[in-house]
C-alpha cells in the first residue's frame, strides 16, 4: 500500500496542490483525472521520486516495486525482442510473454527481429510499454499509454490491464478506456485531491454535488452575515439594544468567510456553418494511393463512397495503414494515383490534421494566425475564439514558435472554428485535450449541421458519432454502411477472430439436429411452464381485484350521495389499498411476461440455428 500525506507542490507562483493525501489499496486500479496543467504528471513524478514535494511525504513499503511508462527512448539491443526481454530475469524463461505483449501492441513476428531504432516514435513508445508490462511491478504508473496506440492495440491493452494482478494508476484522456479499467477515480480539482470508488461519471457527479453544497452554505452564511450587520447598524446607538448589538458584532468578527468558487477554464467549441444546398457535399470515386518512393505499397485502391450533407464518417484501423493519408487525399493535400474526389460547388472544408500544424506561421501571433483564416472576423471575434481556445487576454499575443505541441493543436482548432465550413476533416482532434474538453468537442461535432469525416481511435467517440465507417483492415480499405458496434458484430478486427465467440462449430448430423430439437422442446417447457402458470394466476388475481374495486367504487358513490362520512373514509381507504395491490400485480405480470419472452427468444434462436 502507498500512502501520501500532506503533499504540496508549487512551481513559482502556480500552486498545483496543497496539503493533499491519498492511500492506494491492494488490487486497486485508480484513474487520475484533472484539467491539463492540474498536476497529474507531477504527482506521478513525486511517487517515482523524480521530483520532491515542497512539503509532505509519500510512504512506499519496503520491497514494493514501481513500474512507469518511460517516454525517453534509449535502446541498446539489436532487435525489438532482445530489447524487451533484457528486463526479465534470465532464469524465468518468459520470452513467450514478451512475444505475447508485443503482438498485442501491434508488432508482427518479423517486426520483433528488427532494430528497435528503425521504428517510428509511436512504436518505440510501445516497446517501452512492453518493457514495463513485462517487469510485472507491484504498481503500474501509466501516463497517457494510449497516445500512440491504434484501436486494436488499445482494446488489447484494456484487457491486459483489467487482469493485471497488482495496482495501477492511470492517466488517459480516453474516458471509456479509463472507465473500463479502473476500480477508483482520483481527481485533482481546485488544488485539492479527491478519491472515490467508482468510475469518472460518479467522480464528477460528486464534484458537482460538493460544489453545489459549498455554494449553498456560502449563500446562507452571507445571508446571515448581512442580517447581523443590519441589526448592528440599526441598534448599536440604542441603549436598550446596545448589548445585543455588541454581542452580534463580536460574533461577526469570529465568523469564518467562504470565497466564491472561481470559474474553471474550459475549451468551448462552436463551429461556423455555411449552408450547402446539395444533399451530397462530395463523392469519393475509385481512389487509389501509394507514395512515390513505395509504389508497390498501395494503401487503398478503388475506394468509393458518397459524403452526404449530414454524414458522420469515421476512418478506423491500425496505425500506419493509411487513415491520415486518405484524409489528406480527400482534403486535397495529396494527389491520388487514380480516381478523384468530386465536390459540390458550395462545399467548404475545415481540416484539422497533425501535418497541418507544421503549416502554422511561426512568426505570427495566435490572434494573427486565427485572423488569417477569416478576414471577415472582427477583432472581438478573433479574441473570442482565442478565449475559447484558452488564450485569454495577452496570451493571444504569444507567437506560434514559442507554443508547445498541445497549444499549437489548440490554435489549429481555433482556425477551424474561425472558418465557415460544411465539411469537417478531423484527424485525431482529441490529442492534447483533457477529458472535459474532449466531451465538449464530441458534443459540438454531434451538433454540427454539416458533414464530418474523422480519424479517431476513441471508441466512445465512434459510438457517439459515427454512422458510417471506412475500415482499414485485411490489407485494404473498405466502406461500411453502419455503426462501429455493427462492424464489431458483423465483421470485427481480424486480430480478435480467435476469440471463443468467433470459433467455428462442427456441423451437426441430421440425427443430432433432431435429437437437439427434442431436447430444446423439453428444456423450454421446463423453464416456461412455471412462468405461464404464474402469469395465469396473476391475471386471475387482477381480474378479481378489479371487480372488487368496481363494486367498492359503486358503494363509495352511494355513500357520497347520502353523505355517510364514516363509510366514505373506509371505502376511500379500501380503494387506495386495492389500486396499490393491482399496480403491484401488474408490475409482477409485466416482469414475468418479460422473463417468459426472453426464454422463448433464447430457445427460438437456438431452434432457428439448427435449420
Amino acid at each position: 500500500m502507498i500512502q501520501a500525506k500532506n503533499l504540496s507542490k508549487h512551481f513559482g507562483s502556480q500552486d498545483l496542490f496543497d496539503n493533499v493525501g491519498f492511500q492506494l489499496g491492494q488490487r486497486e486500479r485508480v484513474g487520475l483525472v484533472g484539467r491539463n496543467g492540474s498536476g497529474k504528471s507531477t504527482l506521478f513524478k513525486l511517487i517515482l521520486k523524480e521530483l520532491s514535494p515542497d512539503s509532505g511525504e509519500i510512504v512506499i513499503p519496503k520491497g514494493y516495486r514501481l513500474g512507469a511508462l518511460e517516454q525517453h527512448i534509449h535502446f541498446t539491443k539489436p532487435t525489438v525482442l532482445e530489447e524487451c526481454i533484457q528486463v526479465l530475469n534470465p532464469d524465468d524463461f518468459l520470452e513467450h510473454e514478451a512475444e505475447k505483449i508485443l503482438s498485442g501492441l501491434g508488432f508482427s513476428d518479423e517486426d520483433m527481429q528488427k532494430d528497435p531504432k528503425s521504428f517510428s516514435g509511436g512504436y518505440q513508445i510501445r516497446i517501452n510499454l512492453t518493457k514495463v508490462l513485462l517487469q510485472a511491478p507491484n504498481l503500474l504508473l501509466l501516463d497517457e499509454p494510449t497516445n500512440y496506440l491504434d484501436i486494436v492495440s488499445m482494446r488489447w491493452l484494456k484487457s491486459f490491464l483489467k487482469n493485471f494482478p497488482g495496482e495501477i494508476m492511470l492517466i488517459t484522456h480516453d474516458r471509456e478506456f479509463m472507465d473500463d479499467v479502473i476500480t477508483h477515480t482520483m481527481g485533482l480539482h481546485r488544488q485539492q485531491l479527491k478519491k472515490i470508488k467508482g468510475d469518472t461519471a460518479k467522480f464528477y457527479e460528486q464534484i458537482i454535488q460538493d460544489e453545489e453544497m459549498y455554494e449553498k452554505t456560502r449563500g446562507n452564511l452571507d445571508k446571515k452575515r448581512k442580517e447581523m450587520e443590519a441589526f448592528v447598524e440599526r441598534f448599536k446607538a440604542k441603549a436598550s439594544k446596545a448589548a445585543q448589538a455588541q454581542s452580534r458584532m463580536k460574533a461577526l468578527e469570529k465568523m469564518s468567510t467562504m470565497d466564491k468558487l472561481a470559474d474553471v477554464d474550459s475549451l468551448g467549441f462552436r463551429f461556423r456553418f455555411i449552408e450547402c444546398p446539395g444533399k451530397q457535399i462530395a463523392e469519393v470515386q475509385n481512389l487509389s494511393f501509394s507514395y512515390p518512393d513505395k509504389p508497390q505499397d498501395v494503401l487503398f485502391s478503388d475506394l468509393s463512397f458518397p459524403i452526404n450533407r449530414e454524414d458522420r464518417i469515421a476512418i478506423i484501423g491500425k496505425n500506419g495503414k493509411g487513415k491520415s493519408t486518405l484524409l489528406n487525399v480527400i482534403g486535397g493535400n495529396l494527389k491520388p494515383n487514380t480516381g478523384r474526389v468530386g465536390f459540390h460547388p458550395s462545399a467548404q472544408m475545415g481540416h484539422f490534421g497533425q501535418t497541418n500544424i507544421n503549416r502554422l506561421h511561426m512568426d505570427n501571433t495566435i490572434a494573427e494566425e486565427i485572423q488569417a483564416e477569416n478576414s471577415d472576423l472582427s477583432i472581438s471575434g478573433v479574441r473570442n475564439i482565442c478565449g475559447t481556445m484558452m488564450f485569454d487576454g495577452d496570451l493571444a499575443k504569444k507567437k506560434i514558435k514559442v507554443l508547445s505541441g498541445g497549444e499549437r493543436a489548440r490554435v489549429l482548432l481555433g482556425k477551424i472554428l474561425a472558418k465557415p465550413a460544411n465539411l469537417l476533416l478531423l484527424d485525431e482532434p482529441t490529442n492534447h485535450l483533457d477529458m472535459e474538453s474532449i466531451e465538449s468537442l464530441t458534443e459540438e461535432i454531434g451538433n454540427f449541421p454539416g458533414a464530418v469525416i474523422i480519424v479517431t481511435h476513441s471508441e466512445i467517440m465512434l459510438r457517439n458519432l459515427a454512422t458510417k465507417l471506412v475500415i482499414f483492415h485485411n490489407g485494404t480499405a473498405e466502406f461500411f454502411h453502419g455503426t462501429y458496434d455493427d462492424f464489431l458484430e458483423k465483421i470485427g478486427w481480424e486480430s480478435e477472430e480467435s476469440k471463443p465467440n468467433k470459433t467455428l462449430k462442427r456441423k451437426l448430423t441430421e440425427k443430432e439436429i433432431k435429437q437437439r430439437k427434442a431436447e430444446i422442446v423439453i428444456e423450454r417447457a421446463k423453464f416456461t411452464k412455471p412462468l405461464k402458470e404464474e402469469i395465469e394466476k396473476l391475471e386471475i388475481d387482477i381480474t378479481k381485484n378489479e371487480e372488487l374495486l368496481k363494486r367498492i367504487s359503486g358503494e363509495l358513490e352511494k355513500a357520497t350521495s347520502s353523505n355517510d362520512t364514516s363509510k366514505l373514509t373506509d371505502y376511500a381507504h379500501a380503494i387506495g389499498k386495492l389500486n396499490s395491490m393491482i399496480d403491484q400485480l401488474f408490475e409482477k405480470l409485466t416482469n414475468t411476461n418479460e422473463s417468459l419472452d426472453s426464454i422463448q427468444l433464447k430457445y427460438d434462436k437456438e431452434m432457428d440455428s439448427l435449420q
